[in-house]
């Protein structure tokens, strides 16, 4: 490896951890005593907090530690917990620590101030005689989907949904960057959740294409809306605090990505955004607006 990259390396790395251990020992003042304590901040993560699958920068660590000290901050991400502790936490670093509240998948598995809030199941919601009838036809139609390349992990199972990727999640960053290119061109993941629509029409199911690869499917009203259910019924508890100003950033926001619900929710202030420099800039311009020094 060269000397200079690996030095580079190493230095922002070490800056990195550095930003996160700053995050964690600050002193936040508690949620009902924080400046615009009925404000919320939620993000998506891929591509909005971090690029698709990378760790976050700490640029964006120390925005989103400077905007904790002013109102609530949380994410809300349709993969597993594991997977946004690699992308936003380190081995020693739980992600918990570093927002007021983390809402993965959807919300389905959720955590407040770092402790756990109730939980639903997928499989349970479903039962195992369709969960098995639906997966069965989903390895069928990969293995007879014509694509350029094909890895492994095909159907991931999470809590609250499953998660289908026709080129595999094993892919590689580079292959990952080129099946996109590629599925925006032929339209793979567009029309297999038309095929599977129509096929489960009867299951009350939603299909959302998210990220690069794959699209995630869960019973309707379990899209990214779930955890403002959640923040709701919070609210109603002793001592909970009713978010009147809910702002959402994300990049899927069009129709069919799994942004746009919440993104057009009632109950939200949406903002597009393209990528994790977007959302630095809106951020910036929101904390200008709010009066908010940076």
């Amino acid at each position: 490896m060269n000397n200079t990259f690996s030095g580079n390396f190493l230095i922002q790395r070490t800056e990195h951890i550095s930003i996160m251990a700053e995050a964690v020992a600050a002193n936040y003042p508690p949620l009902a005593e924080r400046p615009f304590k009925n404000t919320i901040l939620l993000f998506d993560v891929d591509e909005t907090l971090t690029r698709a699958r990378r760790t976050v920068t700490p640029e964006m660590l120390s925005l989103l530690s400077h905007l904790r000290q002013h109102c609530a901050i949380g994410y809300v991400g349709g993969s597993d917990l594991a997977k946004q502790q690699e992308q936003l936490g380190t081995q020693t670093i739980p992600v918990t620590t570093l927002f007021d509240y983390c809402f993965s998948e959807n919300g389905l598995t959720a955590y407040k101030s770092g402790l756990p809030l109730p939980s639903n199941s997928f499989i349970k919601w479903i039962g195992e005689d369709k969960y098995k009838e639906l997966v069965k036809f989903i390895l069928h139609y990969i293995a007879d989907l014509d694509i350029p390349v094909k890895r492994g992990t095909f159907v991931e199972f999470r809590n609250g949904m499953i998660n289908v990727s026709p080129i595999g999640r094993n892919a590689s960053v580079q292959e990952r960057n080129e099946y996109q290119t590629y599925d925006l061109e032929n339209k793979i993941r567009e029309t297999f959740v038309g095929v599977l629509k129509e096929k489960f029409r009867d299951l009350g199911l939603t299909y959302s294409i998210g990220g690069q690869i794959s699209f995630d499917i869960f019973p309707a009203g379990w899209d990214k809306t779930y955890c403002l259910g959640l923040l709701e019924k919070d609210a109603a508890q002793p001592g909970g605090i009713e978010y009147t100003e809910i702002h959402f950033f994300g990049d899927k926001t069009y129709q069919g990505g799994n942004d746009y619900e919440i993104y057009t929710d009632s109950r939200t202030i949406g903002h597009s955004v393209a990528d994790p420099d977007d959302t630095i800039k809106q951020l910036k311009e929101f904390m200008a607006e709010k009066g908010i020094k940076y």
